[in-house]
């Protein structure tokens, strides 16, 4: 499905339909919760053989010091930096987590291959204006089989371009336990970032 977007046989909304229906149908894939942290960040893995590889929750997960810097650049008049939008947008997965100062992880650590862009439709409000969760922003980028191999992951960042050491992270987390995966499985990363105000 990536190479039929990237030649334009496909969009982007296609392609992420495409990919719905096989990480929807019981017959291809099966979900498994594994715990769940406070600020409720997820990875997903299926197979398309109906085995279940894993799903996890996110130990640690915070917003970095540009992400912050990212979210304070967007308020003013004129931002100067990339957003973390449905173009810009990237998820990263790496084998490098050390919890040493993950505030100020500006990459993942070992990243595992290359950043996975936004799903269409994402970045997106978990909740209407002026109702509930209308403080969430949802992150969602799939990577398709073939796209990782990769023993021990135990690491992910949100950032704004498509080099993880050329863009900025908003958010890095720790994965754990962590995990491997292999090139038969479709690993779906689903990130919310609560903003609380501080």
């Amino acid at each position: 499905m990536k190479q039929l977007l990237l030649n334009g046989e496909i969009t982007k909304v296609e392609r992420d339909l495409q990919r719905q229906v096989v990480l929807d149908n019981p017959i291809y894939s099966r979900i498994k919760q594994q715990g769940k942290s406070l600020s409720d960040k997820r990875f997903y893995s299926t197979s398309l053989f109906n085995q279940i590889r894993w799903m996890l929750g996110w130990n640690t997960n915070i917003v970095t010091d540009q992400g912050d810097a990212l979210i304070a650049d967007l308020m003013a008049e004129t931002p100067g930096q990339t957003k973390v939008d449905n173009t810009n947008g990237h998820i990263t997965v790496g084998t490098g987590w050390t919890g040493t100062t993950p505030k100020q992880n500006e990459t993942v650590n070992t990243p595992t291959d290359s950043p996975e862009e936004l799903d269409a439709t994402y970045p997106k409000l978990k909740g209407a204006f002026g109702a509930a969760n209308d403080n969430v922003t949802q992150y969602r980028s799939t990577f398709e089989a073939g796209d990782l191999n990769a023993s021990g992951i135990d690491e992910a960042g949100l950032g704004n371009h498509a080099t993880e050491a050329t863009g900025d992270n908003l958010a890095y987390g720790e994965i754990s336990p962590s995990v491997d995966v292999t090139t038969a499985d479709t690993l779906q990363v689903d990130w919310e970032i609560t903003f609380l105000g501080a």
